[in-house]
């Protein structure tokens, strides 16, 4: 088998980045994210793609915040894991699949190649989420109406119900972040993604119950793909009443409010609490990911 040549694009053979099949439609489902040809690397042999990957990042950042596409040819796993393995970029891994992947025998296949490609570069995984995709067509859910929503502009009230709420969190990455520097780690990085998002701060809002008590936030959010749920956290004490259907419904009002055509979200599988108010919601299920650490973080 002749050598491999692994290397970066540019504007001028971005091109080649589209001559493999895209056997499980992460193009249709990246359609509204932009890839820098510069964040895009390609495996080749004899000159021919066998191999490729895409970061992806906000247009103001420097560098990028995941890798969301990556696939290889028939025969070529190898060459996807030295892909990975020698990427100048370590960040987190979203490995895109359809809906019920593992019923559709070539899907399992392979998504079950990509995982292992992904695992023999030193990658591990840390949770299967459910991907939503909310339209109009789906419906607006009516408000319970129980909740008052109040905008927060302060970080630092903000930064204490995130505190809060993950206190006690089935949500993996805020369990990672705990893990490796506690709970003010984890309330900090969703206040980072909150400030990364290019959507106004004011939409943030904390809710209370009649008498006056937090019950905790969401935050509406656009990200670069477009509109989507940034964050529902109801703090412990207030939990077992059913109050992140609330929060969730708001949310959708309010984002379909200012025009969303279409409203994204996300919950780990196991979270099953949360993956039941999406449905109840009318958000359908339209991807499921699994989310890799890079080698450098575990």
């Amino acid at each position: 088998m002749t050598e491999l040549v692994i290397r970066a694009l540019t504007p001028s053979d971005a091109h080649l980045f589209d001559s493999l099949p895209d056997l499980l439609g992460v193009g249709r489902a990246l359609a509204r994210a932009t890839h820098r040809p510069d964040w895009k690397r390609v495996a080749l042999r004899d000159g021919v793609v066998v191999a490729r990957a895409a970061w992806w990042g906000g247009p103001d950042d420097e560098t990028p915040v995941n890798i969301n596409w990556f696939d290889f040819a028939d025969g070529e796993e190898e060459a996807g894991t030295e892909l990975l393995r020698t990427s100048p970029f370590q960040v987190e891994y979203e490995l895109i699949l359809p809906a019920g992947w593992r019923e559709d025998p070539a899907a399992l296949a392979a998504g079950e190649a990509r995982i292992r490609a992904a695992t023999a570069a030193g990658m591990k995984v840390l949770v299967e989420r459910y991907q939503y995709r909310w339209t109009p067509e789906c419906g607006l859910p009516e408000r319970p109406r129980r909740l008052e929503f109040r905008p927060e502009p302060d970080d630092a009230v903000i930064f204490g119900v995130l505190r809060r709420v993950h206190s006690s969190t089935l949500d993996a990455h805020a369990l990672d972040a705990i893990a490796e520097a506690g709970v003010d780690k984890a309330a900090q990085e969703e206040l980072d993604f909150f400030h990364w998002c290019p959507s106004p701060r004011e939409w943030w809002q904390l809710a209370y119950a009649p008498d006056g008590e937090l019950v905790g936030i969401h935050v509406p959010a656009r990200n670069p793909s477009g509109p989507c749920v940034g964050f529902i956290g109801v703090v412990p004490e207030q939990r077992g009443r059913g109050y992140a259907y609330d929060l969730l419904v708001e949310c959708t009002h309010f984002l379909a409010e200012r025009g969303a055509e279409f409203i994204a979200g996300a919950t780990d599988q196991g979270n099953f609490p949360m993956a039941a108010n999406f449905a109840k919601a009318g958000h359908p299920i339209v991807h499921e990911r699994i989310h890799f650490l890079p080698g450098s973080q575990h």
